[in-house]
């Protein structure tokens, strides 16, 4: 059993910046691709980033590619989200996610078996 827990949630103005933290359980976090997806009101979670176990491979959605940065350390079992500048169309909850089976990282919401209970990220105009 995974648990995952997200944190750095906020509200933000416009052009500003969040870190979000996502610690998980478990002893093989280094074994875990990991993912960030979101979810705004009245609309379908989506994708937002993903980084492979060891961290040197991340994708990103093509909306927040080149604001937003994905990183891990397998030493605190933590990914972060790195938000830099926030536009009001981020607002969403934000849900960290973990997929414990095979190594390939994935856009895919329904290839991650664990998930976290979401953080509000709130960006105002």
């Amino acid at each position: 059993q995974v648990q995952l827990v997200e944190s750095g949630g906020g509200l933000v103005q416009a052009g500003g910046s969040l870190t979000l933290s996502c610690a998980a359980s478990g002893r093989t976090f280094s074994r875990y691709v990991m993912g960030w997806f979101r979810q705004a009101p009245g609309k379908e979670r989506e994708f937002v980033a993903t980084i492979s176990w060891g961290g040197a491979g991340t994708y990103y959605a093509d909306s927040v590619k080149g604001r937003f940065t994905i990183a891990r350390d397998n030493a605190k079992n933590t990914v972060y989200l790195q938000m830099n500048s926030l536009k009001p169309e981020d607002t969403a909850v934000y849900y960290c996610a973990a997929k414990t089976f095979g190594a390939g990282t994935s856009s895919r919401a329904y290839e991650y078996n664990y998930w976290g209970q979401g953080t509000q990220v709130t960006v105002s105009s």
